[in-house]
């Protein structure tokens, strides 16, 4: 039977460390793993459980901080914690700041962190369950390592219950040799919490106010205090320096790229398989060796992206193929061909059935269902029709040296090689050009455009302007006529 999952009246993420070891200007918590920040996805952990209140303390740059927590979570309540340290003080804050905004909470209080990437929602409900099930004055989540240095160690009673945590630089020797590890996870009856907080000291080989002191002073007061042992020790893992950031990193990834293909993705090389957390994939997608994805991108069904291929906030649509291509905000059309050696930039959309082919750069571009765009060439600012044929070669010249201006190409226009649009201008439906027209004003509809100049030919130049050289030997041995004995001063021939 399936117990009901009741929210929890609060989670407090902690988030003020200045976490030292990643030796950055940036805040620990803001670096990156799988698409999001780590306390992006703290608070998406938190977020999945559903609570009345989430509050997040703040302290180490606290400014770049808060801003990114209210971008990407405008709902949480920012605490600034004070010069008194210690993660006691940081959850007495914030269990201050919200009795003063929504009046004094009731039930459960969640503590969390900003630095454990890997922790899913559902260990927090199933934490939380455990903790309201049993009427526990206070429930910590813990895990068990083989090394387990560092860690504060949870010192249970005969009958299973924790009598206490005891920090790493408090611990005695026989309390060293324990494996089972305070995740820094509790669930909290929020009276017991407020309640010890203003009982706890800083009489401790720190000097701080430990949140962990609450346990004893709970459990002296009558109080059940349990432990849930989580099984699975990466949701716990805090990730103190960049060695262990990638590693968090490779094992989220492992696990976005086993729930894809358990879902109906085929990932053909998980080893050289990057996907975000936010990505978004059908069934019977095809992801191929060494792609990434990142961001907001979305791959419908039976497209194949890759290999070599990085798209970032792209959206593919069904059947489409995308190979060998650098793309970032565009939209891909159902059965569109994109690449390879392709670079799509921002407001690039490519309609159905539609193909930006090898070595092709495009920018702020709308192209029409059934157009192609096969290769060489750049479209920038430009809106292109349907089953319109680019020619190899062919540029949009959007920028006047201070301005940018559009190139409206319309439908079944069929250009030539190395046309150039300089824009602003307009072609008509239907309309053609000539290899190496340069389009300057507007192109009728049915119309040819060309550009014209009389072609020049120098008859025996190469002889006289390039002697000894391969190129005139071969001249000569062509056209026996113009050996040395009859060289002449060049003669131009041709139209005038």
């Amino acid at each position: 039977m399936t117990s009901q999952h009741t929210p929890p009246a609060a989670v407090i993420v902690l988030a003020a460390g200045a976490g030292t070891r990643m030796k950055s200007r940036t805040p620990k918590i803001l670096h990156t793993l799988g698409g999001r920040s780590m306390v992006g996805h703290a608070l998406a952990a938190a977020r999945g459980i559903a609570p009345r209140e989430l509050a997040v303390v703040v302290r180490h740059e606290r400014d770049l901080v808060a801003s990114h927590v209210a971008a990407i979570d405008p709902e949480a309540v920012l605490v600034d914690q004070d010069e008194i340290p210690g993660t006691g003080r940081a959850v007495q804050v914030a269990l201050d700041a919200l009795d003063a905004t929504g009046g004094t909470i009731e039930g459960t209080v969640v503590v969390t962190y900003g630095d454990v990437p890997l922790l899913e929602a559902s260990t927090l409900r199933g934490l939380v369950e455990a903790h309201t099930q049993a009427g526990n004055a206070v429930t910590v989540l813990t895990a068990e390592l083989d090394d387990a240095t560092g860690y504060g160690r949870i010192v249970r009673a005969a009958d299973g219950t924790v009598l206490g945590i005891v920090e790493h630089k408090d611990a005695d020797e026989g309390q060293r040799a324990i494996r089972e590890v305070n995740s820094g996870i509790y669930a909290f009856d929020a009276a017991v919490l407020r309640t010890a907080l203003g009982r706890i000291d800083a009489s401790n080989a720190q000097g701080e106010l430990y949140l962990t002191d609450v346990l004893g002073i709970a459990r002296a007061d009558g109080g059940r205090v349990a432990g849930l042992l989580v099984q699975d020790r990466w949701q716990v893992e805090g990730a103190n320096d960049r060695v262990q950031l990638a590693h968090l990193g490779a094992e989220l990834n492992r696990r976005i790229l086993e729930r894809w293909m358990r879902a109906g993705v085929t990932i053909l090389d998980p080893a050289t398989t990057w996907i975000d957390a936010s990505v978004e994939l059908d069934e019977d997608v095809t992801v191929l060796p060494g792609t990434q994805l990142h961001g907001a991108t979305v791959i419908a069904r039976d497209a194949v992206v890759g290999p070599d291929t990085t798209l970032t906030d792209v959206v593919v649509g069904e059947g489409a193929h995308v190979v060998r291509t650098h793309g970032s905000g565009a939209r891909i059309g159902a059965g569109a061909s994109v690449g390879p050696f392709t670079y799509l930039r921002p407001g690039t959309v490519l309609g159905q059935d539609g193909k930006i082919g090898a070595f092709y750069e495009t920018k702020n571009v709308t192209i029409g269902r059934g157009s192609k765009l096969s290769h060489l060439g750049y479209a920038g600012d430009a809106e292109i029709g349907e089953y319109t044929n680019i020619g190899c070669g062919n540029i949009t010249a959007n920028y006047d040296g201070v301005n940018k201006h559009r190139t409206v190409i319309g439908s079944h226009v069929r250009t030539s090689s190395n046309t150039v649009f300089v824009a602003p201008v307009s072609v008509g439906d239907g309309a053609y050009t000539g290899a190496g027209a340069v389009i300057r004003k507007d192109l009728p509809a049915g119309a040819l455009g060309l550009s014209v100049a009389p072609q020049r030919n120098v008859d025996g130049w190469t002889a006289a302007k390039r002697p000894g050289t391969a190129s005139a030997e071969a001249a000569a041995a062509s056209t026996p006529e113009t050996s040395p004995a009859h060289i002449q001063e060049p003669q131009e021939s041709g139209q005038s």
